[in-house]
């Protein structure tokens, strides 16, 4: 009779710490956003221009699994770069950029240069971010790092400091 409770009561622990440790192992713990399978900053180019973000989610049991068509997405004007080439506020999406619920990033008018080249050799340009987007994914309480877009969708300035015309042909960003 002994034997029979404490076989029963191993029983039930080890199906206990077996059940609690399969229920805490696939927790969500991080989202990983990415852009071609990459993070960092990215470049929007042309009206109608597209990017696709991935959204995967990393588990407490070391799997992963696309969310890329679940979680929730954020874009908003980067707070601390938040100018266009001529040094005018960028506009908040839906203007300028546009983000389906799948994750597709889209540029529409009004078109946007966020991009300057401050190097006075027209031959040899230096391309820096005046501004950019940043955007987000959220499911489950849990919310990614952050990527970044600028936004190559306007003529470029064509003067970097409004005396020297060092982008005759007005481009807009890295080709």
């Amino acid at each position: 009779m002994k034997r029979k409770t404490i076989f029963t009561a191993m029983l039930v622990a080890l199906l206990a710490i077996t059940l609690l440790g399969c229920g805490g192992s696939n927790k969500l713990q991080t989202i990983t956003l990415t852009i071609g399978g990459q993070g960092g900053t990215f470049n929007l180019q042309g009206i109608g221009g597209t990017l696709q973000l991935k959204a995967v989610g990393n588990y407490s049991s070391t799997k992963t699994h696309d969310l890329t068509n679940v979680v929730t997405y954020t874009v908003i004007v980067d707070p601390a770069n938040g100018v266009d080439t001529y040094g005018n506020a960028l506009l908040p999406p839906p203007q300028t950029v546009t983000l389906s619920n799948t994750g597709l990033l889209t540029a529409v008018e009004p078109a946007v240069c966020t991009w300057v080249d401050p190097s006075p050799d027209p031959d040899k340009p230096s391309w820096f971010i005046s501004g950019d987007y940043q955007i987000t994914a959220t499911f489950d309480g849990v919310t990614s790092q952050p990527v970044f877009v600028a936004v190559a969708s306007a003529a470029g300035n064509p003067s970097f400091d409004g005396v020297t015309v060092n982008n005759p042909q007005e481009l807009c960003g890295p080709n």
